[in-house]
C-alpha cells in the first residue's frame, strides 16, 4: 500500500512486548495494510527513531513513519511521556499517533487525548476481532484520512 503521493507506507510500532509486536504485525499483513513496520521497543528508541539519534540516524534504515502506532506502558520512557514529547516538537507534531493498548482506565483514555493522540484503540484479546479492528484502523487511515506529508 501506497500513500497518496505514492511512497510506501510506514507505520512505526512503539511495544514493548514482543508477542504482541507478533500480533499486530500479523494482524496488519493479513488486513494488507503497510510494506514496512518499524518496530521499537520503548519511548526512549521511539524518539531516537523519530529524531534520528543514535541507532536510528540513518534516513535509510529509518524512514518517517506515516503512523505511529504506540502502547502506554513501556519501559525506561511510557507512550505518555513520548506522545508529550511528539505533540510539543514541531517537526513531529502533524505524525498522526494511535495509542493501541490493553488499558481502558478513564484517566488514561483523558490523558491520551489531552496529550495529543490521535486516536485510542484498546487491544482486542482474540485475533479475529483484532484483525477486524486494524483493517478498519487501516481504511480509515490510510483510505479516508488526509495525512500531511
Amino acid at each position: 500500500m501506497t500513500d497518496r503521493q505514492g511512497k510506501p507506507i510506514i507505520i512505526l510500532l512503539a511495544e514493548d512486548d514482543e508477542d504482541d509486536y507478533v500480533l499486530i504485525s500479523e494482524a496488519l499483513k493479513e488486513s494488507k495494510i503497510a510494506n514496512t513496520i518499524k518496530w521499537v521497543k520503548d519511548g526512549v528508541e521511539l524518539m531516537d527513531y523519530l529524531l534520528r539519534q543514535g541507532a536510528y540516524e540513518d534516513p535509510q534504515s529509518s524512514p518517517k513513519p506515516y503512523l505511529i502506532l504506540l502502547d502506554l506502558n513501556m519501559p525506561r520512557k511510557d507512550g505518555r511521556e513520548a506522545l508529550r514529547e511528539i505533540k510539543s516538537n514541531p517537526k513531529l507534531r502533524h505524525i498522526p499517533v494511535v495509542v493501541l493498548t490493553t488499558s481502558s482506565m478513564d484517566e488514561d483514555v483523558i490523558a491520551s487525548y489531552d496529550l495529543g493522540v490521535n486516536s485510542y484503540i484498546r487491544k482486542p484479546v482474540n485475533f479475529s476481532d483484532f484483525v477486524e479492528v486494524v483493517k478498519t484502523l487501516g481504511k480509515y487511515w490510510f483510505e479516508i484520512v488526509e495525512i500531511p506529508t
